[in-house]
């Protein structure tokens, strides 16, 4: 409910503060040093926990100087809410990246996506394999007790618990969908899935659903067959 400020994610690194219209000097965080923002690389993403006015935390999706893909929890500072604690810092999950570029519902579960690890046409078919985290999209708990030996929590509704396949996974069958909003009104996800050559995707999640979608990716490019 904090209507005076926006939070703008700069892909070099750095988080800035808007506040009632007037840039802020100071970064909210300048995380630049950690970063590698070459191509498709950078700062991807910031996200507030759901009780961000008790724990102050907040997660960012960026992608490190050896290429791979990081999701990292900060906290605010505890004098000044402008500013967030740059030593703070813990990480969460990681995820190697083979190439350079496709490096991007109402609950407390923090979404993450994943591009299919690049190159071109998946030539390793992250996109249809439920044994990578590429390609996908991720639904983890990082408010609850971890699952033993990570540093969340894996909801026991996500739609492969149990499986023999990776439950971290929500749906699947994406190519690079680095652009995604929940309704709040209504819990439904839109998901912005860049195209190889002649389709560009914007696919649409309902808020009921339980998941386990597969979006086509690299079966279909859009509404065609691609392979």
């Amino acid at each position: 409910d904090d209507f005076g400020r926006v939070f703008i994610t700069e892909k070099r690194g750095v988080i800035r503060v808007v506040r009632d219209g007037e840039l802020l000097p100071t970064p909210f965080l300048n995380i630049d040093p950690l970063i590698s923002s070459f191509g498709e690389r950078g700062l991807l993403g910031l996200a507030f926990s759901p009780e961000y006015d008790s724990d102050g935390w907040f997660f960012v999706h960026y992608t490190n100087n050896a290429g791979d893909t990081v999701i990292a929890r900060y906290s605010v500072s505890d004098t000044n809410p402008d500013v967030a604690d740059p030593a703070s810092a813990q990480i969460i999950l990681t995820e190697d990246q083979p190439f350079t570029n496709h490096t991007g519902p109402n609950d407390d579960y923090l979404y993450i996506s994943l591009g299919d690890g690049g190159s071109g046409g998946d030539p390793r078919g992250f996109g249809q394999s439920l044994d990578t985290f590429l390609g996908k999209i991720l639904r983890i708990d990082v408010l609850g007790p971890a699952s033993p030996g990570l540093q969340y929590g894996i909801p026991d509704d996500n739609p492969f618990v149990g499986t023999g396949n990776m439950e971290e996974i929500w749906a699947y069958g994406l190519r690079n969908a680095w652009r995604n909003d929940f309704d709040p009104a209504t819990g439904d996800l839109y998901i912005a899935d860049v195209g190889q050559d002649a389709r560009e995707e914007v696919n649409f999640q309902p808020g009921d659903s339980m998941g386990g979608e597969n979006y086509g990716w690299k079966c279909r490019e859009g509404d065609i067959c691609f392979s």
